[in-house]
């Protein structure tokens, strides 16, 4: 996993304005709206939500709002949105794939499609980028103040069944299987670790370096992206 380091796009998912963190928080929100309706509200049971309810606290989350979604998608009977996913390639070939949650697929295709002519990218078919990616369990530890003892910290994360560890600038990176995703992070959360981010993504196998002409417009199409109220995830290969 050498090379593939989350930091600065976590710093600046944290640092966003109010504005910004409540579009977060809505996102994050309908995906766990949409995983009790799923699987049920115990997250003892339903290994979707739990793993989400870790990614909701990662984003700051409080505790009372996870509840208050948990609790009306128990009683809500309201129309129920779909997962959609999109692939397609960014500036220079970048690989991205776009999930999105809605509840009118012929609102959001034609969005997401404007997205990647605008920006120099155009939508593909459905599996045309996806094997370039697998998915992996992804648990990121701050180590800013230089307070974490990175070998208790990889002994930890191997013992509870991590696959990976790599330290980073300012950050330890923790890679699991899906299906140990949840029992990697219950024991480190259990040991006193705090999370800068947790969830289940898509990580790329390669890169694709950009010019500046391109990253830029790589960057656009990313915001333009994010900005959707129906896009819930970006996964994408470019090396930033």
């Amino acid at each position: 996993m050498s090379g593939h380091s989350k930091w600065k796009n976590i710093m600046h998912k944290k640092e966003k304005t109010d504005a910004a963190r409540a579009k977060v928080f809505t996102k994050v929100g309908k995906e766990i709206a949409m995983a009790v309706r799923e699987g049920g509200a115990d997250p003892v049971s339903n290994t979707k939500l739990r793993d989400l309810i870790t990614k909701a606290k990662s984003l700051n989350v409080p505790n009372d709002n996870i509840k208050r979604i948990i609790d009306k998608a128990s009683s809500d009977n309201s129309a129920a949105y779909e997962f959609v996913t999109y692939e397609g390639y960014g500036p220079g070939g970048v690989a991205v794939i776009v999930e999105a949650a809605t509840d009118n697929r012929n609102r959001t295709a034609p969005e997401v499609r404007h997205a990647f002519d605008k920006f120099g990218g155009n939508l593909g078919t459905n599996g045309c980028v996806s094997f370039l990616f697998s998915e992996k369990g992804v648990i990121v530890v701050s180590n800013e103040d230089g307070d974490v003892d990175e070998e208790a910290l990889m002994d930890a994360a191997l013992e509870a069944g991590a696959g990976d560890f790599s330290a980073e600038d300012d950050c330890f990176e923790i890679y699991t299987e899906p299906a140990d995703f949840s029992a990697v992070c219950e024991a480190l959360s259990g040991k006193g670790y705090t999370f800068l981010s947790a969830e289940i993504e898509k990580v790329p196998a390669t890169y694709v370096a950009l010019d500046d002409e391109q990253a830029g417009q790589m960057q656009k199409l990313l915001e333009r992206l994010e900005d959707n109220d129906d896009v819930q995830n970006v996964w994408h290969n470019w090396d930033e």
